[in-house]
């Protein structure tokens, strides 16, 4: 019986086959281009390509593919066969270096926001040798980034190595001045925690909504939800652990570092995190994991949602994006050590990433904004729209200690003492955790909890990277120029902490006197898409990711444009959802229930004077339900023809957001109470009680 080691990796063209299967000086040269960025030499190119079609045909493989991120939001693949013709009338497999390094995907057809006309149909994919290529579906997928013919990027690949390349350039300024100059760059990386929930494929495919939204937009709520918490951390289901054993095992083949299982809040509801990877390669990897979940899932007779909230009065999901830095030597830059207080470098850094979350709010806010995510943020389960950071108690008071130079004596080690001698005894951490901030510290990283589910990575990612670089490229430049290089340290962490001092903090983000707090504060609260959205414009923004050539300006604009784009097409797809359930299946269920009370009074009343009341008075009030239910129909469709009839994206935008919404939310109402007074064998489609608790 083969162990996970035995397989891990097996379907990767990483580090340990290039050694095996690359000539000593080929193997060399692909190291320095991936570690140190050196150009790639085309002799090179082609080594590695024949060497990866070789070890891609041994596996299986006929075709390969440039495998991208276009702003979708989801991968995208062209598959060629290896086959070439052969004189004698056969094939031969073939595979160069120009096919390894460059490919012409049709760039129009994915979303450019004005960048690309429809006409004009060239684009390019181009590799990226600091991830590694692998095999799916019998095709070797190589990672790639895109862009178009004039050069701008169309994909979240490019921005993103660019946002990482930025950080590492300003935070190698600041380790020069700390004297480590054996240090060639630092990297970012990321361990996604990736939340989702199970339900059965039989009773997803009666559900209109959730075949076209991915979420349902009716459902009453069932007589139990989460009330009780015994589905956090509890005892995993047979069919949810058979299913759980078979994602690991795709997953580790594709060298994806799953780490972590277990159920989460909500009745069908699960999670699965990684280990920390370099930030471009844990993105592919996430948007690798989250495909694999879904295929495996259908194989158990499931489907995955992804969706941030796809079940009302429930938790919804999200993606706890854990952030940190790194030097090429291994020294993580937010680790704190044994004394804090006395480490200036690590101070330095957590200073510039406080400024960083305090100046660019919302760059940090509109990353993370969808359609889907808008319905989670601020709810009881996530946290709030307002982007605040928590340091935990020893960190807020050495920083305390710095801004009034006041002495530090260090916070105590407690020892815990369980009661029970047979229970080990260990030291407490000197600070707890907080579930309700977005921006929390977690002991050497960050971790950032405002990602949707559904969302890639790459988006908090850029704007959390070119954020931190930015400030380091504002300390690096009064540092290189400081007469007494330790003052000037400490003097920049005191002004740093008390100047944006204002967006620690490490209370309860769920209560709503904080909304009242932040406001004081000056922080700010974007609450839906549309309104975050417009920060990307506003100058410092703009300034901030052209200047550290993350993004050009018509990139810039480009994103504004589909992400909006996005967001209402997301919605409008689900207002005419919601309108083709209610004329095709509710309205009718209700009427043919409502006519089999309606006899069945008759049949009562026939036998007996005065029988028959329940049923009349259950008609009576179904009766009046539909008539809600129409005229709330017929308000939902003329929003819908106004939306639909406004050509400008951001005024269609904040119609949907004030308009649109409301009548969709307002349509539900009735719905979902007729639900509740309909018999089940006459309701069309499973309800909550089926969907949350029929997975066993």
């Amino acid at each position: 019986m083969s162990t996970v080691s035995d397989y891990f990796g097996s379907l990767v063209f990483d580090d340990r086959v290039m050694k095996a299967k690359l000539p000593a000086k080929v193997y060399q040269s692909l190291r320095k281009t991936i570690d140190e960025g050196a150009p790639l030499d085309s002799q090179v190119a082609d080594a590695v390509a024949a060497a990866m079609k070789d070890w891609a045909v041994e596996k299986g493989a006929t075709h390969f593919t440039h495998w991208f991120q276009p702003l979708t939001g989801i991968t995208a693949e062209k598959h060629d066969s290896f086959i070439a013709p052969s004189p004698d009338g056969g094939v031969m497999m073939e595979f160069s270096g120009k096919e390894l390094i460059k490919g012409e995907p049709d760039a129009s057809s994915f979303p450019s926001g004005g960048l690309r006309a429809t006409f004009e149909a060239r684009g390019y994919t181009a590799w990226d040798p600091t991830s590694y290529a692998f095999i799916k579906d019998k095709t070797l997928c190589i990672p790639t980034a895109f862009c178009s013919y004039s050069g701008e990027a169309l994909d979240k690949k490019t921005p993103l190595l660019r946002s990482m390349q930025a950080l590492s350039k300003q935070a190698m300024r600041i380790l020069k001045l700390f004297g480590n100059t054996d240090v060639k760059c630092v990297r970012t990386s990321v361990g996604p925690e990736q939340e989702y929930f199970l339900v059965d494929k039989a009773m997803y495919d009666k559900r209109p909504d959730l075949i076209f939204t991915g979420r349902t937009l009716f459902g009453a709520k069932p007589p139990k939800g989460q009330e009780l918490d015994d589905h956090y951390f509890g005892v995993i289901k047979p069919r949810v652990a058979a299913y759980m054993a078979d994602l690991n095992e795709e997953l580790w083949k594709l060298g994806i570092l799953a780490k972590t299982e277990h159920n989460e809040v909500a009745p069908a509801q699960h999670e699965l995190a990684p280990i920390y990877a370099t930030t471009n390669i844990a993105t592919d990897h996430n948007q690798l994991t989250m495909e694999i979940m879904q295929k495996v899932a259908l194989k158990h007779g499931l489907v995955c949602l992804l969706h941030e909230k796809p079940f009302a009065g429930v938790n919804g999901s999200g993606k706890h994006n854990n952030w940190s830095m790194a030097t090429d030597t291994g020294v993580n830059l937010l680790t704190p050590g044994e004394t804090p207080y006395e480490n200036a470098q690590f101070l330095l850094f957590l200073t510039a990433v406080i400024k960083a979350v305090d100046d660019y709010q919302s760059l940090l806010r509109l990353s993370v904004a969808t359609a889907g995510n808008d319905h989670r943020l601020g709810a009881n389960e996530a946290p709030p729209a307002i982007i605040s950071m928590f340091l935990g108690d020893e960190l807020t008071a050495i920083l305390d200690a710095i801004e009034t130079d006041a002495p530090y004596t260090g916070a105590e080690k407690t020892v815990m003492k369980l009661g029970a001698r047979v229970l080990p005894r260990f030291f407490r951490d000197t600070t707890d955790r907080n579930r309700t901030s977005p921006f929390a510290f977690t002991g050497n990283k960050f971790e950032f909890r405002s990602l949707g589910s559904s969302n890639s990575i790459a988006c908090a990612n850029i704007m959390l990277n070119t954020a931190v670089a930015d400030v380091l490229k504002q300390f690096a430049d009064t540092l290189e120029t400081a007469e007494d290089f330790e003052t000037a340290v400490h003097d920049l962490v005191k002004k740093t902490i008390t100047e944006h001092k204002r967006v620690i903090f490490n209370g309860n983000g769920y209560d709503e006197s904080w909304v009242k707090e932040a406001e004081a504060r000056g922080l700010e609260n974007l609450r839906t898409t549309p309104d975050a959205m417009a920060q990307l414009l506003s100058e410092k923004n703009m300034t901030v990711l052209m200047s550290h050539k993350v993004m050009t300006e018509a990139e810039i604009r480009s994103r504004y444009e589909i992400m909006l784009e996005n967001y209402c097409k997301s919605v409008n797809i689900e207002a005419m959802t919601m309108i083709d359930m209610v004329k095709k299946q509710i309205l009718p269920a209700l009427e043919t229930y409502s006519a089999r009370l309606a006899e069945s009074c008759r049949v009562k009343c026939a036998v007996a004077e005065g029988a028959g009341s329940y049923e009349a008075r259950k008609v009576k009030k179904l009766s009046l339900l539909m008539e809600q239910i129409d005229s709330a129909l017929a308000a939902l469709e003329e929003s819908a023809a106004k939306v639909k009839a406004t050509e400008d994206i951001t005024d269609a935008a904040c119609l949907i957001r004030d308009d649109l919404l409301v009548k969709m939310a307002n349509l539900r109402i009735p719905c979902d109470e007729a639900e509740t007074l309909t018999a089940k064998d006459a309701w069309p489609f499973p309800v909550y009680s089926d969907l949350l608790f029929g997975v066993r």
